[in-house]
């Protein structure tokens, strides 16, 4: 059988880019390779699932077609192109080429005019056509063996849309009667005006009563009033939107088959572009894991001249080089070094007297596991100069292994000499379990590229390609790919252990080397050493605590949940008259919606399916009860899955506590990230959500759980950078600051807000944070976009220091690129000069709140530091154990209550001097909910 998938290039690159722009994916030099990440994906799903025989991807041309000569405004609003996407064609190009498949154009001619024809074709020649888009129009062409293939994304599976599919999807009887509704409806996306007035509904209902545009049209005296005065005037511009609409299918392009064949791809072009883009996964994907950007780097050209293409470009694609990246090419195999197994006790011996007389070393431990709080020791290894390292084994046997660390022990607790790593929390935790305390000044080179690049990957092989070309030993080549049958370090060899732990410490050491001044040029040296580094030992405290969970309360609330859920399955059947998949959104939106008949407007999905997600369900829930059943259904069971069955399973079997892991260089905006489990996502908003937290107690009876929070810190600190003053005064005064809000916008005495006024001006607050539109605040209040307008304004009539402070954090971030906390942590903002507004528009509110967020984060990473240095300092027995967004949680004895309040008060509080008066609220409680 002849299967062909015809490609809307363009539109598909458009979707990869865009699905991936608000977390970019960015090469060490800075290239963003979202869009061509995306479309290379989306090719190889394609040839791998679905098995085409022939295939062919089409562009349109910088050439004006038909459509733009007849009617001059065709497309002529269109944004301009993202940047960083322009500079991605060349490459999507290249990759086609790679593949062997053909790129077919036609000046004169629209993309979607050459698919239908050659779709027309194939399909006279016996071949079934997908034709891959994600452009509505597309429905005019599918027929008994053409049809249109959306891309898998976003957790859905592809979609595959035939005759039977076009027409329930547009309530027709003939395909071609997409034509007639977009001419009626028009496409704001290419500028079809369409007939003003009608909608997609509306255009719907006509054509299932005229047939077509012009049956409509014949037929105006069935219409009434603004509808029939519209179709009237605007009748010749409907006829123009249905041929604007209509997509051709006589281009004169031939389907040569031979040329469509699907074929091998082409090692020779693929393999060193993929090696540029730093597509290790994807490399090893479609190669096999002999793909090594190293390997590849040796033959690649240093940066491919983006101002060639196989193609004519649109006039708006701008080319511009990006910075040439450093070539990876050098590894252990072809650079010289000397890296020295140290096995003998008195070698030993000499080597830590040798490294306590130096003033800075780097070392990194090698493990049986990825969990410091149960892995074993393998063996540690040192540097302290260029292309020299040091390793020394320890033995499987625990009291032989104890003996070599202890006489390593003194110089890594030495507080004189600075200690060099790479994520070095991790080996901090790990000795801990040896009785060692690692002291003395850090740096961490993971976290000194997180201050350095943020949005960038802080890996260790990522950083040594980047900074020193040197392309790492892969852990893989040594205990073999992650799954079920990798092997352990215990298995290795002596002599490859040391080398690739040898050369960890050295790389390590050499990226210290070059980061230790970038930090100075970033202006954040001072933020790396007195906050993200001393951060580390306090985190590794906290994490070391650990928390102890009340398995028999999580138990009982367990059964108590299935029982809910069993009884709300059972009201909703009753209610429904019905048994079916509640968990199933398709056959619940049968239910709701064809059953119940619960909205006779209710919106579909692409995949024709009713959307039952929680905001359509929440609007609903006022019409029928069993919607309320549906919501808490669901509420429960993710409760029972995610925490009340899943908590119990990461607790540790030696401790019998559970040791969360805090990430550093994960949010780009600052904030602490936590995982197994993660205490960011313990729900808090709904009562049964808040039960979860009862079952976080103290470690024995004699203590207390204390939970200190910040109280609205991030309108705080809104209120410093902006320097407000009526927002200052209402901080100072300790007004509710929502209250105080509404009276300024509503004119009202603050004893006069009434809860709705108050609850329309929290919504303002938090959401000007955010960059909230009068649009966005009318759907979050459900109030008229007027009205929302109308808040919106007045808002700013009161506080005049917060429009002057977003206009001067957009202009500043568009004049340096950045912009800064109150710390100096940057955000860089590479799109914040884009042509595009829809991209430039994202920077631009980034720039207003990442300073807020940021500082927010800075601020409680201070406090912590100075809590943890107290609690040591003071020889406190009470434990730090948890860090959750604004809220730190500890575990206490009954005797240090006050003392703990005292110091948490204070350093919260001091953490960053600021005119703004900073609230903390402390509560201590039996369990955590007790507490907070």
């Amino acid at each position: 059988m002849k299967k062909l998938f015809l490609l809307d290039g363009m539109a598909l690159i458009y979707r990869a880019y865009f699905a991936l722009s608000k977390v970019p994916r960015l090469t060490s030099y800075g290239l963003n390779t979202g869009a061509i990440l995306g479309f290379t994906n989306t090719l190889l799903e394609v040839l791998k699932n679905q098995k085409p025989t022939h295939l062919a991807v089409v562009f349109d041309t910088a050439a004006p077609t038909n459509r733009h000569i007849e009617y001059e405004a065709y497309k002529a609003q269109r944004q301009e192109m993202p940047e960083d996407l322009a500079k991605s064609i060349p490459y999507v190009f290249k990759l086609i080429e790679g593949f062997n498949i053909p790129l077919i154009t036609k000046d004169g001619y629209e993309a979607d005019d050459i698919i239908g024809t050659l779709a027309k074709k194939a399909e006279q020649e016996g071949f079934s056509v997908y034709c891959m888009t994600p452009d509505k129009d597309f429905g005019q062409l599918v027929s008994e063996n053409i049809f249109i293939y959306k891309p898998a994304r976003m957790g859905n599976g592809a979609e595959v849309l035939g005759v039977s599919e076009i027409l329930e999807k547009w309530e027709i009887t003939d395909v071609k009667q997409v034509i007639d509704i977009l001419g009626l409806w028009g496409d704001a996306v290419d500028n079809i005006p369409g007939i003003p007035g009608i909608g997609e509904k509306t255009a719907k209902k006509l054509v299932q009563e005229f047939g077509s545009v012009e049956g409509l049209i014949a037929n105006t005296d069935k219409l009434k009033g603004k509808q029939q005065e519209n179709v009237i005037n605007f009748a010749e511009q409907g006829l123009i939107s249905k041929k604007l609409a209509t997509i051709l299918l006589d281009v004169p392009v031939e389907l040569e088959e031979e040329k469509l064949r699907v074929s091998e791809p082409n090692r020779e072009i693929l393999e060193p572009m993929f090696a540029e883009l730093e597509f290790r996964t994807l490399g090893k994907r479609v190669f096999g894991e002999d793909f090594s950007i190293a390997e590849n780097s040796k033959g690649a050209s240093p940066q491919m001249d983006l101002f060639a293409s196989p193609l004519p470009l649109p006039d708006h694609m701008i080319n511009e080089e990006a910075e040439t990246p450093a070539s990876a090419a050098n590894n252990i195999h072809n650079t010289a070094h000397e890296y020295i197994l140290v096995d003998q006790f008195p070698d030993i011996q000499r080597l830590a007297e040798d490294l306590n007389n130096q003033t800075i070393f780097c070392f990194d431990t090698e493990s049986t596991g990825l969990d410091a709080n149960t892995a074993d020791i393998v063996g540690l290894s040192f540097a302290y100069q260029k292309g020299k390292a040091y390793y020394v084994p320890t033995p499987a046997d625990a009291e032989q292994a104890q003996q070599i660390v202890n006489i390593l022990k003194p110089v890594l607790e030495n507080p004189n000499v600075k200690k060099v790593g790479q994520n070095i929390k991790y080996d901090i935790l790990l000795l801990s379990r040896y009785a060692v305390k690692v002291q003395g000044e850090l740096f961490d080179t993971m976290l000194a590229h997180y201050l350095i690049d943020p949005d960038t990957r802080h890996g260790m092989d990522i950083l040594a390609e980047t900074y020193l070309g040197y392309n790492p030993v892969s852990i893989t080549e040594l205990i073999g790919a992650k799954g079920k049958n990798q092997g352990n370090m215990r298995d290795v060899e002596i002599e490859k252990i040391k080398e690739y732990a040898a050369e960890d410490a050295d790389i390590t050491w050499q990226l210290y080397e070059r980061l230790s001044p970038m930090l100075i040029e970033t202006s954040t040296e001072d933020l790396a050493r007195q906050v993200e580094f001393p951060l580390v030992y306090t985190l590794a405290e906290i994490e070391k605590n650990g928390v102890k969970i009340d398995v028999y309360t999580l138990k009982l609330f367990s059964e108590s949940l299935e029982k809910d859920i069993a009884a709300l399955e059972s009201s909703i059947y009753d209610k429904a008259g019905v048994k079916f998949n509640i968990a199933s959104p398709k056959q619940l939106g049968e239910v709701l919606f064809d059953k119940l008949q619960l909205d006779p407007k209710a919106k579909k999905t692409k995949t024709g399916q009713y959307k039952t997600g929680e905001d359509v369900l929440l609007a609903l829930a006022n019409k029928s009860d069993i919607v309320q059943d549906i919501l808490d259904f669901r509420q429960y069971q993710k409760l029972k899955s995610t925490y009340v069955d899943a908590l119990p399973t990461l607790i540790n079997p030696q401790t019998g506590l559970i040791h969360t892991s805090y990430n550093q260089a994960v949010a780009a905006t600052g904030r602490l990230s936590s995982t197994n489990p993660n205490l960011q996502n313990i729900p808090i908003r709904t009562e049964k959500g808040r039960e979860v937290r009862k079952a976080f107690v103290p470690r024995s009876e004699d203590h207390v759980l204390l939970s200190a929070d910040y109280s609205q810190i991030e309108l705080r600190i809104m209120a410093e950078l902006s320097q407000d003053e009526n927002m200052l005064e209402a901080f100072t005064l300790g007004h509710d600051i929502h209250k105080a809000t509404a009276a300024r916008v509503y004119g009202v005495a603050i004893d006069e807000v009434t809860s709705d006024q108050r609850r329309n001006a929290k919504a303002v607050n938090f959401g000007i944070i955010y960059g909230q539109s009068a649009f966005g605040l009318s759907q979050s209040l459900g109030i008229p976009r007027r009205e929302a307008a109308e808040i919106i304004d007045q808002y700013f009539n009161q506080y005049q220091g917060i429009r002057q402070y977003m206009s001067k954090a957009v202009e500043s971030a568009k004049e340096k690129g950045y912009v800064e906390t109150i710390l100096k942590r940057r955000r860089y903002l590479r799109d914040i000069n884009s042509a595009n507004m829809t991209v430039r528009g994202y920077a631009e509110r980034n720039a207003i709140n990442a300073p807020i967020q940021g500082s927010a984060a800075d601020m409680i990473k201070v406090a912590m530091i100075n809590i943890q240095n107290d609690i040591s300092r003071l020889g406190l027995q009470g434990k730090m154990i948890m860090q959750v967004h604004d809220e730190l949680v500890f575990d206490v004895p009954k005797n240090e209550i006050d003392s703990f309040k005292n110091i948490i008060l204070e350093r919260m509080k001091t953490a960053i001097q600021m005119r703004v008066p900073i609230e903390v609220e402390i509560g201590e409680g039996k369990n955590w909910l007790e507490a907070h």
